[in-house]
């Protein structure tokens, strides 16, 4: 009993540390900043809109489709895409794109820092490209921006890199937040997409974070939620097959449009201008989208909004799911600042629309709601994210049981179909790979007794150092290093062929017995309750391929394990995932097996 008390009384289901309440009440901090900076960024936007399109510097609320420019107005995303085109050549060019993907590069791959240009120029472009009529969402901009205000807060904090990343994502927790008046789904999408990690020193500071948002908005009396929908369905088998169908259908327009995306971006890579002209390309293509149907223009809220009405009708919805995917492919592909969520829930409400006809009766704006939540969670591989985003957006939680069955449906069709998403094939083409899997480490759940070796071949303090070498270079010798212990059976320490150079190098006379050599020095033991994560990180520090292992109650030798032990761990968990064995068998095995041996 002792012996399990000395060896697990450290271990805690979690490593968190009372230091997650400072960076929580940091992330208070940027809480707040990302909400304003959201704000800043929706009025930008708006102004920008209100300037491309009727010429007036106001925030009023105008219609693009209102606009006196008529055929004119092909011009204007061109313009703005042009100015984009030049803020990213001569200021930062991580404002083009969408902003996650850039997130989440900068989280794995630059130690969670943002420059202060992006915090400055990506709201600033997204609020032109929008404005100018480019088809896409604030969300992936202010995610940018408010992750970006949360990395320079920490960056003049003396802050770990991963408390920095915490920090970071806070940012972009709260910024979506302040967008939608999503805290939940904006937790769940750090969850989900940029944390790469489960673990309360980071889930804590970012559920902060997005609540503290959510709180200042109502303050601010910002609409919540701000597409009411109250529609629902009755589950029976048919509605079932209705909730799959739908989420199979999102699933293969989610890979469709990824397809789509990144193909216009191979197109614009070949073509023999420098990447700063491609979005005016983009733009003119924006432009007579435009001319075709002035709902596809811009962020689109209206158009949410009728299609959860029931106000869309299906060939309304076709034109703007056609026209809406071509532009907003183009315009991202040719590398211009905007997001992605408002576009994916407007194509995928459209498809909803056009296939109501065919699916179970159900309330109107019903099937389009479950359509954009899952080509969201299908195309953006986070389907737990799109579910509770698709409720806080409509503030009703009676859809959650369809939400959840169309999102895991298309999310099954996306992962199978594809190899990577919309947001992290972008961090793959610059040649980084990303797992977003997450497991419990096999190491954390292994012990040292259950893969260390328990008949230990050792070497007697008392042999000399010449025996020593006589006895590593022999050629029966299997092991390149011994454990050398004394006639308790304590361990002195450990010999390998590099000791006995060092040695026979300082001038040890070859009649020195090991234990005189190793009297004094100070030597790595591992115990067989301990577990191989801490084993592992023994083996680092001591910088060796093996340790012995010794009893806690009277540190004799007991086994030897070395990294050789560890690899077998990674390979057996492999194993139970690849092969596939029938525990119960009832006995059909046993027959099967008599009859094999009879006689044909």
């Amino acid at each position: 009993m002792k012996s399990a008390k000395a060896g697990n009384g450290h271990l805690r289901d979690f490593t968190t540390d009372p230091r997650v309440l400072l960076i929580a009440a940091i992330a208070v901090v940027v809480a707040t900043a990302g909400l304003f900076a959201g704000i800043v960024l929706l009025k930008l936007i708006r102004l920008a809109t209100n300037i491309a399109y009727f010429g007036q510097f106001t925030l009023a609320e105008l219609r693009l489709e209102d606009t006196p420019l008529g055929y004119a107005a092909v011009i204007v995303p061109v313009i703005g895409a042009l100015i984009i085109g030049l803020m990213a050549r001569f200021g930062s060019e991580k404002i083009r794109g969408h902003g996650i993907p850039e997130a989440i590069e900068a989280i794995l791959l630059g130690r969670s820092r943002l420059d202060a240009k992006v915090a400055v120029l990506k709201p600033l472009s997204s609020a032109i490209s929008i404005g100018s009529g480019g088809p896409f969402g604030a969300e992936g901009p202010i995610i940018m921006t408010g992750g970006a205000i949360g990395s320079l807060i920490a960056q003049m904090l003396p802050v770990s890199d991963n408390e920095r990343k915490t920090l970071l994502v806070a940012g972009a927790a709260a910024g979506m937040t302040t967008v939608f008046g999503t805290p939940i789904a904006a937790i769940m999408l750090a969850v989900e997409l940029l944390l790469f990690e489960w673990t309360p020193r980071s889930f804590i500071p970012v559920a902060v974070a997005a609540i503290v948002a959510e709180v200042e908005r109502s303050l601010l009396h910002l609409p919540g939620p701000i597409f009411p929908f109250s529609g629902t369905m009755e589950a029976s088998p048919a509605g079932l097959g209705g909730w799959v169908l739908v989420g199979i259908a999102s699933g293969l327009l989610s890979g469709l449009l990824t397809q789509l995306v990144y193909a216009c971006e191979d197109a614009f890579l070949k073509l023999p201008i420098h990447w700063m002209w491609w979005p005016m390309i983009g733009g003119l293509v924006v432009g007579i989208g435009g001319l075709i149907e002035p709902h596809a223009l811009g962020v689109g809220y209206d158009n949410i909004a009728n299609m959860l009405d029931g106000r869309m009708i299906a060939a309304a919805a076709l034109t703007l799911l056609v026209v809406k995917a071509i532009i907003w492919s183009v315009a991202l592909g040719s590398g211009t600042s905007g997001g992605v969520l408002a576009p994916l829930l407007i194509m995928g409400g459209a498809m909803g629309a056009v296939l109501s006809g065919i699916l179970p009766e159900a309330s109107p704006g019903f099937w389009p709601l479950l359509a954009m939540a899952a080509t969201m969670g299908g195309t953006m591989r986070a389907p737990l994210t799109a579910t509770f985003f698709a409720v806080e957006l409509t503030g009703n939680t009676h859809v959650l049981v369809p939400l959840i069955a169309a999102c895991a449906t298309a999310h099954a069709v996306t992962v199978l179909l594809m190899k990577r998403s919309i947001l992290t094939e972008k961090v793959a083409r610059r040649g980084h790979h990303l797992v977003r899997e997450y497991r419990v480490d096999p190491f954390a759940l292994t012990r040292v007794k259950e893969v260390m070796t328990t008949n230990v071949e050792s070497v007697p303090a008392t042999m000399t150092l010449h025996g020593a070498a006589a006895f590593l270079t022999a050629p029966d010798t299997r092991h390149p290093s011994f454990p050398v212990t004394d006639e308790a059976g304590h361990v002195l320490g450990v010999i390998d062929p590099p000791a006995i150079l060092r040695w026979r190098r300082a001038g040890m006379h070859r009649k020195a017995t090991l234990g005189e050599l190793l009297a004094g020095s100070k030597i790595t033991l591992a115990y067989p309750d301990e577990y191989l994560e801490g084993l592992s990180d023994k083996l680092l520090l001591a910088n060796v391929s093996h340790l012995p292992v010794v009893s806690r109650e009277d540190a004799r030798l007991v086994g030897y394990v070395g990294w050789k032990d560890l690899m077998r761990v990674r390979s057996k968990k492999l194993a139970e995932e690849r092969d596939r064995s029938a525990l119960l068998s009832f006995g059909v095995r046993r027959k099967a097996q008599h009859s094999a041996g009879d006689p044909a």
